[in-house]
């Protein structure tokens, strides 16, 4: 789960410096980097907490940021080409499923995510989100 996340904010780092050569978008890059990288820093937090409450806690934190992130990146769309969005798209959604199948089995609860409007196809396939990835065109 958690290497999902650092790639995540490898990808992250080449979207960054394409929305920030736009002086006028600084916050909006500053906001996405900051939360897509607290996505794995809280996992990595979770991850080391004795109990299941503590670590469905931190899950729930990153979970958060995951949410967080995927709207950064959808305020972000017209910067990118559209295979651009559409990737991260995929692969925080699939972030965030995997979070929700994580936390309930730490917290013994259930935690959904509701149909959000961020045109992800479902058909996607994890391989194509690890190999087939498009970055920001100088």
């Amino acid at each position: 789960m958690n290497q999902y996340s650092f790639f995540l904010g490898d990808v992250c780092w080449f979207d960054v410096l394409e929305i920030s050569k736009k002086t006028h978008f600084y916050s909006l890059a500053d906001q996405l980097y900051r939360a897509t990288g607290s996505i794995s820093a809280n996992i990595a937090e979770g991850y080391s907490k004795n109990s299941g409450r503590d670590q469905a806690r931190f899950y729930e934190y990153a979970l958060g940021s995951a949410r967080e992130s995927r709207d950064w990146y959808f305020k972000a769309r017209r910067i990118f080409a559209g295979d651009v969005y559409d990737h991260r798209n995929e692969l925080l959604t699939m972030v965030i499923k995997l979070l929700l199948t994580m936390i309930p089995n730490q917290r013994k609860a259930t935690a959904k995510e509701t149909t959000a409007f961020y045109g992800t196809d479902s058909n996607s396939v994890t391989d194509q989100l690890l190999t087939q990835i498009p970055f920001p065109k100088p």
